[in-house]
């Protein structure tokens, strides 16, 4: 049997047997200065060593990243789900109705109608409406109450982030039947105020020509008003997220123009 070795903590004295010295030869330290020497096992690799723990952590790094894109690939149709349902709800508010997110798919097929791209002379082109991009111009034609509704997707700038919305006008492509405005960081209690129903709710009934001219919704402070135009109050304390309402207005409407003046869908 292969005898054990014991390592002097004071001197560093190797001691081979089957226990450790009564006293170290070298500096008459006590047994209970000596430790076992434990010998490593063969193809292992030392626990205490850094080689160890790199390997170890670059292997649980791996793990965890293969568990979360395992996960998030699992979870993306729902995730793919969920964000159109959002974008029908949105869609729905602009004419003015509001469901849940399990009830949007069934309401927007029922209401709305036809959905295509329009260039900017107004001539529709090839491409889906709903997967549109900010740069292009979808037009979602709906159905409410036996009346024909025209919606276009509005995208702009606010204080914090981008803003986007949907506007909807009656047949005759003039007068708005309903607005939604959306965010991705205003502040809370302010420039945020503009995804509430009492501010999208002023746009209903503005006209979006004066005398065949198009001159959008203005955005104005609170008691002041603008001559020439249609125009609603701003947010309290939101100047710079109102004001990047009106120009997304402007800048996302003026690329309808020829659409809305044409006399065909």
């Amino acid at each position: 049997m292969a005898t054990k070795k014991y390592k002097c903590k004071v001197c560093g004295y190797i001691h081979e047997g089957d226990k450790a010295p009564d006293v170290c030869p070298l500096c008459a330290a006590p047994s209970s200065d000596f430790e076992e020497i434990k010998p490593e096992k063969k193809g292992g690799m030392n626990r205490d060593s850094n080689a160890y723990t790199i390997i170890y952590a670059s292997v649980m790094v791996l793990l965890v990243a293969v568990v979360l894109a395992f996960t998030s690939q699992s979870l993306r149709s729902f995730q793919k789900k969920n964000e159109d349902n959002d974008k029908r709800q949105q869609i729905l508010r602009s004419i003015n109705v509001s469901v849940p997110a399990s009830e949007a798919e069934t309401k927007y097929n029922e209401l709305i109608k036809d959905a295509f791209l329009v260039n900017e002379n107004g001539e529709k082109v090839e491409g889906d409406a709903f997967t549109a991009t900010p740069e292009q111009h979808p037009v979602f034609v709906a159905n409410v109450d036996g009346k024909t509704k025209y919606i276009m997707a509005l995208s702009g700038a606010g204080l914090w982030g981008p803003l986007w919305g949907y506007l909807s006008v009656d047949d005759n492509k003039d007068t708005i039947f309903g607005t939604d405005f959306s965010h991705a960081g205003e502040t809370p209690g302010l420039g945020a105020e503009i995804s509430k129903p009492q501010f999208s709710n002023e746009f209903k009934g503005k006209k979006l020509f004066a005398n065949g001219q198009f001159k959008s919704v203005a955005i104005v402070k609170p008691g002041k008003s603008v001559a020439g135009q249609d125009y609603v109050d701003g947010i309290s304390g939101g100047t710079i997220t109102s004001q990047g309402v009106d120009k997304m207005l402007f800048n996302s409407l003026n690329g309808y123009v020829k659409f809305l003046t044409s006399q065909n869908q």
